[in-house]
């Protein structure tokens, strides 16, 4: 397989190379300064939603909170939305545009909304008020089985439009993450040693082995960070960390598309190289058996995933912080780390398919690598902006698209641009 054109033409001017990674970075930080997302509905088409705003320093929203629990439980149909304020700041703004849309001040918690009502404190009247709205508001509602915005994905079933921005969210951080240099180049040198033994059976066990053994312990990793993010997210200054992290990531990143492999570098150590040539190479041996084949396989491509960790750490930690601060959890989590996971291998997925299809291979070179150093730096750059800046942006699917196809066609822009120069 030869590399893409756009790719293999990229040039080497190093000055050219530093202008457009400073014009890049200040284009990339801009992208996350858009005007405001449009507001999300305030209600769902499918049924009435109790807005709850209220704070963790606020003991009479501690005290509303069982009674709020039990609300679903006891009116099947009925979705309650808590908010908190003081560590979740983004739901401010929501907070006080739906208080001037019902004329009560955006000062006071626990604030609860229903349709175009809104009650302030919590009393035993307020709480007969509120059961009697709901019981109402259940009544006069049409039948609907199924929204008509929603949508219907193979494996995943309907999606509804409250769940699409992070949906999207999700496929598109994992497939700029599925464009990882340090995987792609492991697989590809791989994937190119056992084609020379000429056979589809062991390119088939080898591909599929450590495709599934990548596929675990990436999963693994994710599943860890997001559970220590889904804890520290409950201090304030976590957001500002990943967003700083974020940032550091996709400027080096960037730089490695300068200056490659020099420096600080997000790739596997040159010291490391050897080792990993070596095992790969051990699997070339035509008296492996299958279930040895597979067992070395998997041995090679646990001890790899690790070494690769610092390479491939950038996206899940950003993502997972993103989910932790949207209180996600259970198979909600679940079903998103599995879509996370499954985009991610799809690049990896087409090159296995070429490998075992053709039984011939090309591996990836230095600018190869370089330019996905760059797709990937530019938008981690973008995302830290919105992270710190306008993390309102990602709660709408519109918004998320245009900043993603934003990094991106700038990313683009800049190979094009050094390929022309070259050219010239």
């Amino acid at each position: 397989m030869t590399p893409p054109a756009s790719l293999a033409g990229l040039g080497r001017s190093l000055h050219r190379r530093l202008a457009l990674l400073l014009a890049g970075v200040g284009l990339a930080l801009a992208l996350a300064l858009p005007g405001q997302a449009p507001a999300q509905p305030d209600t769902p088409a499918d049924g009435p939603v109790l807005h709850v705003f209220w704070s963790l320093s606020c003991p009479v929203c501690l005290r509303q909170k069982p009674w709020l629990e039990e609300l679903e439980a006891r009116f099947p149909g009925l979705d309650v939305e808590q908010m908190e304020l003081s560590q979740t700041p983004r739901f401010q703004a929501r907070f006080e545009a739906m208080a001037a849309e019902r004329g009560v001040s955006a000062s006071y918690v626990p604030t609860l909304m229903l349709g175009p009502r809104a009650w302030v404190g919590d009393t035993p009247a307020q709480r007969a008020d509120i059961e009697t709205a709901i019981a109402a508001a259940l009544a006069s509602q049409d039948p609907a089985p199924e929204r008509a915005d929603g949508l219907r994905l193979p494996l995943l079933g309907r999606v509804d439009a409250a769940a699409a921005p992070l949906l999207g969210l999700t496929v598109l951080i994992a497939f700029v993450d599925g464009f990882n240099p340090c995987s792609l180049w492991v697989l590809t040198l791989l994937l190119g040693l056992v084609v020379g033994s000429g056979s589809r059976r062991r390119v088939a066990v080898v591909g599929i082995s450590f495709l599934l053994t990548t596929a675990l312990i990436y999963g693994a990793f994710i599943a860890g960070l997001f559970s220590v993010l889904a804890f520290a997210f409950a201090l304030p200054w976590v957001r500002w960390a990943v967003a700083l992290f974020a940032l550091g990531f996709g400027l080096v990143n960037i730089k490695d598309y300068v200056w490659y492999g020099q420096g600080i570098s997000f790739s596997i150590p040159e010291g490391r190289k050897p080792g990993i040539y070596q095992r790969l190479r051990g699997l070339r041996q035509q008296e492996l058996n299958t279930p040895l084949l597979i067992a070395a396989t998997v041995a090679m491509a646990a001890g790899i995933a690790l070494v690769e960790l610092p390479c491939t750490a950038g996206f899940p930690v950003v993502w997972s912080a993103i989910l932790a601060e949207r209180q996600v959890g259970g198979a909600a989590f679940a079903g998103l780390l599995a879509v996370y996971v499954l985009i991610y291998l799809g690049i990896e997925l087409v090159i296995f398919a070429v490998a075992i299809t053709t039984l011939s291979l090309g591996r990836m070179g230095e600018r190869q690598g370089r330019a996905l150093k760059l797709l990937g730096g530019v938008v981690m750059v973008a995302l830290a902006g919105a992270l710190a800046l306008r993390p309102e942006l990602m709660d709408d699917l519109g918004g998320t698209l245009w900043l993603f196809g934003s990094a991106l066609g700038l990313a683009a822009l800049v190979l094009v641009a050094e390929r022309l120069k070259t050219a010239g």
